[in-house]
């Protein structure tokens, strides 16, 4: 056997009264340079390491080192305990092994699901493995092997697979995330950002993840749920400038013309560092039946040729949001007032048509929990559509039998079929930045937010999220990047928007005329004065 370096171990410890899912709360500093897997005993952590083809004993209170075992493989990747034996995949060789660490003998060999068997977990009764060259996760028989279910991996390289009792989890090295997965479908559930640069073994102690990273060759242990419901990151500072101008043309005359801008204000995915400025000042300010702020531009008698523009200016710090659920967690007592709002129907609904019924008790089933209602129908529509923007604003039905529609078509569809499942549905717009940080949108984007009791309204994007990986999908479902400002909140037909958001204009006229108008928003980077 190798002999066994002496080193240190740092300890740094992070108050729990700080934490939020994804921090870190303990921290081991190893001396080896290839620490892959990682298992918990119930007393003491097992590392591998690819380099010396060791398994570490580690003593997690002192960090000190209580013995070694040689693995039985030339490149130790996963380790998993299931209560008497160690097990252990190898990628080099495509094979798994069960280690009985007492008598420091393998007793068991299995060939591996697939090439390259990065990491194991042991749920109980049966294996899991991750294999980064399938970019699969699998469920098998230890007894023999047999794949029992197989899904994609949350994205293109696994390494790590743990079983927190409920739910899988697993670290993808390429995209520096830790996933939590449904074990019987494999959807995203929640996503945390792993700890280090090169995220790789995962383990479960009942309280916490514990992650070994590479590239740092530390050990972590990660908080997993502390009752934040949420968290922040990539602030975004910027200014941004709404601008609708336009032109009368022909021989007749505006006699009317209203401009309707929504307003914005703070929620959790933005701050306004500024008060919102409009040039001209408006002619009066409303709200709409949604509680949505208005501002109303007036005009009157306009003749060919006469211009006219209204713009808004608000300087803001957006963020990416995402939202941590634990779907049993989700209460069942949704307030009145939300139930009256955002489960009755409207025109681009049509929530009593009997396709849209149909089709909700058809993926919908016996399902009750509101979270898996929403998901399930948020995993239908991204199967079922793709993005098509051909102009206009069909119905609910309409949209869901040819398969395809814009944005806002994704978002009608979707709450359609969440109101008719019960699930409180509304929907967002806003202003976008397109590419460089200074940048100009003239298309906008909106999406939907249900309600999940105990959680509040969680961002829910089909469109966004109607990708192959099972990561973008899972971060469609609970988050939003940091490219927008939030302008308009509606459950549908409002009195001074229609079905639109950010803007919309009414007007009348005499004779042959014609209005024509241009939006645009100007995004203009702030410097960080933080």
């Amino acid at each position: 056997m190798r002999r066994l370096v002496p080193f240190i171990v740092i300890l740094l410890v992070t108050s729990s009264a700080l934490a939020a899912p994804g921090d870190i709360s303990r921290k081991l500093q190893l001396p080896i340079n290839n620490p892959t897997g990682v298992a918990w005993d119930g007393k003491y952590l097992w590392i591998a390491d690819r380099k010396t083809d060791l398994f570490y004993k580690l003593d997690p209170e002192n960090g000190e080192i209580a013995g070694t075992i040689e693995s039985p493989g030339y490149f130790p990747s996963g380790l998993a305990w299931d209560g008497d034996l160690l097990w252990s995949t190898d990628p080099a060789d495509g094979r798994i092994y069960a280690t009985d660490v007492k008598k420091s003998m393998t007793v068991r060999t299995l060939e591996a699901p697939g090439p390259s068997p990065t990491g194991i977990a042991w749920d109980g009764a049966y294996l899991w493995i991750c294999d980064n060259r399938l970019d699969k996760i699998l469920k098998i028989d230890s007894g023999d092997g047999t794949t029992i279910i197989s899904f994609p991996s949350p994205a293109v390289d696994p390494r790590g697979i743990t079983f927190d009792g409920t739910y899988l989890w697993c670290s993808d090295r390429i995209r520096d995330c830790i996933y939590m997965i449904d074990p019987k479908i494999g959807h995203v559930v929640m996503i945390l950002d792993a700890p280090g640069p090169f995220t790789w073994g995962l383990a479960w102690n009942g309280d916490h993840l514990i992650n070994t990273d590479y590239q740092h060759d530390t050990v972590y242990t990660i908080v997993v749920k502390d009752g934040e419901f949420y968290r922040t990151s990539k602030k975004r500072r910027a200014l941004v400038d709404f601008t609708t101008a336009g032109v009368v043309t022909g021989t007749g005359q505006a006699s009317t013309l209203d401009i309707y801008y929504a307003i914005p204000s703070g929620r959790p995915s933005q701050k306004l560092i500024s008060d919102v400025r409009f040039t001209p000042e408006p002619t009066d300010r409303k709200k709409d039946q949604w509680d949505q702020s208005i501002a109303v531009f007036h005009y009157e008698d306009l003749e060919p040729a006469d211009k006219f523009e209204v713009s808004m200016q608000v300087e803001i710090e957006s963020f990416a949001i995402r939202y941590f659920i634990y779907p049993d967690e989700v209460g069942t007592e949704i307030p009145k007032k939300i139930k009256q709002l955002y489960l009755a129907d409207g025109s681009k609904y049509d929530i009593n048509n009997s396709y849209i019924q149909k089709l909700v008790t058809q993926v919908v089933g016996e399902e009750t929990n509101l979270y898996w209602k929403a998901r399930k129908l948020f995993q239908y529509l991204i199967a079922n559509m793709e993005y098509k923007l051909a102009g206009g604003w069909n119905t609910a039905p309409t949209v869901l039998k040819r398969g395809n529609g814009s944005c806002s078509e994704y978002s009608f569809s979707y709450i359609a079929l969440c109101r008719a499942a019960g699930v409180p549905a509304r929907y967002v717009g806003s202003l976008v930045v397109r590419g460089d940080d200074a940048s100009y949108d003239d298309v906008f984007h909106r999406w939907c937010e249900i309600y999940l009791p105990n959680y509040g309204w969680v961002p829910v994007d089909a469109n966004a999220g109607d990708k192959k990986l099972p990561a973008d999908q899972g971060s469609a479902f609970g988050g939003i990047s940091n490219r927008f400002l939030i302008t308009t909140e509606s459950g549908g037909d409002s009195s001074y928007l229609g079905w639109g958001y950010n803007y919309d204009t009414k007007w009348t006229t005499t004779g042959k005329c014609r209005i024509m108008i241009e939006s645009t928003a100007e995004w203009e980077p702030l410097d960080d004065d933080s």
